[in-house]
């Protein structure tokens, strides 16, 4: 048992920082959970909401598919267009994800944690300090509303407070920032014409827009626009929305539709990756990577993250292991499945016009349903790079583009 009482303290009770927590008190560790927001149903504003099938096995690990499912989540597939051969093929038996919206899901999972044996909630208390051990984290000090300040010794201290992790600046973790030159709008419709079981997205080159179904008959519609736009949206916000919209190739019918938000912008959303762990010390979710919210992967990764960070040190923590070790797997193993997931996806993210190789690839996953099925497990995130390295692939692919070129 660590020093304190605690084995593990957890800055951020968002789904990266439950997660974790939920994990490790199920593994036997005593979890000190802080969270800064005081309002136990406090909920992430600026997301898309849809989580890829890659995190639905953590998913049902935690517990949590039950309570998704009585929640009326969405089980979505992915659908995706682009003007270099229009939808693409994807299997109509890929395994689906969850289309739920933060409101719904952050305090449904942070319950889900709280009422977790092992796991001690501290909400409205910020992370002001870190505790040192020659060069190892050993804790943190937190802050409340009214001003008192204690301290929270473990021997592992987890950042899950988000792409502008507080740890990390404490810890002097520097992110690797990648530009993003796409802006996004989005807002919640009722009784929009789509396809209900389908996360559907464009890639215009370079505009993008998606269309995601949650609960309750809700439907998050977002438009995704190359920087060289940001004027035509300032200017007026409303207007530019709708009109991108219209131009969808078989896109949402909004006849009759209502909108239930207001429209919602985020104009400034860099690609940021940093060391997931140091001594003492571990990042999950956005705190480790931060991702185009244009691929939907942010919600997915931080499930992901948070069960290989409790496998990998778990067992270390509890038996008094090789916590340095661990951690180091960790690091490693996370680069290896999301750093060339997160290197694509910020290559795309500069709004760059797509490759010849990218066009005849998608033109290819129009018509041939192989390839479409290999594409689809890579933008799912449940296939890395070599899916679509396949020899046999390639062979496909090639012929598609001798049938393009000619």
């Amino acid at each position: 048992m660590a020093r304190d009482g605690f084995d593990v303290v957890i800055a951020g009770a968002s789904i990266a920082g439950c997660a974790a927590a939920r994990l490790f008190a199920l593994s036997g560790a005593r979890v000190a959970l802080v969270e800064q927001r005081p309002d136990p149903a406090a909920y992430k504003v600026a997301c898309t909401h849809q989580v890829q099938s890659s995190a639905v096995p953590t998913i049902g690990r935690l517990g949590l598919a039950p309570l998704l499912h009585r929640a009326g989540a969405v089980r979505s597939r992915a659908a995706s267009w682009t003007p270099h051969g229009g939808w693409l093929r994807f299997p109509a038996d890929a395994p689906p994800g969850y289309g739920i919206t933060r409101r719904r899901l952050d305090p449904i999972l942070r319950a889900l944690a709280v009422e977790t044996t092992g796991v001690e909630y501290l909400p409205g208390r910020g992370v002001v300090g870190l505790l040192r051990d020659r060069e190892r984290v050993d804790g943190v000090e937190v802050e409340g509303r009214d001003q008192k300040r204690n301290t929270l010794r473990a021997r592992l201290t987890v950042a899950a407070d988000g792409r502008d992790s507080t740890i990390a600046r404490l810890a002097r973790v520097p992110a690797r920032v990648r530009p993003h030159n796409r802006f996004v709008y989005f807002a919640y419709w009722r009784g929009v014409r789509s396809p209900p079981d389908e996360a559907r997205l464009w890639l215009l080159d370079p505009d993008a827009a998606a269309v995601f179904p949650n609960e309750d008959g809700i439907t998050l519609i977002a438009a995704m626009g190359h920087k060289a736009r940001l004027s035509e949206f300032r200017a007026d916000p409303e207007s530019a929305y709708l009109r991108m919209l219209d131009g969808l190739p078989d896109g949402p019918g909004l006849d009759g539709a209502e909108r239930v938000s207001k429209l919602i912008g985020k104009l400034d959303v860099p690609n940021k990756m940093r060391s997931p762990a140091r001594p003492g010390v571990a990042f999950v979710g956005d705190a480790a990577l931060a991702t185009d919210p244009l691929f939907g992967v942010g919600c997915g990764w931080a499930f992901q993250s948070a069960e290989w960070l409790v496998g990998e040190t778990g067992p270390a923590l509890l038996g008094d292991g090789d916590l340095a070790g661990a951690l180091d797997r960790y690091r490693r193993g996370l680069r290896r499945r999301l750093g060339p997931h997160h290197m694509q996806i910020a290559d795309y993210s500069t709004g760059r016009p797509m490759r010849v190789n990218e066009r005849i690839a998608l033109r290819a996953a129009a018509s041939d349903s192989v390839v479409g099925a290999a594409i689809e497990r890579f933008a799912t995130r449940r296939g890395g790079i070599m899916t679509l390295l396949d020899p046999r692939l390639a062979a496909r692919v090639l012929r598609a583009g001798v049938r393009y070129a000619g």
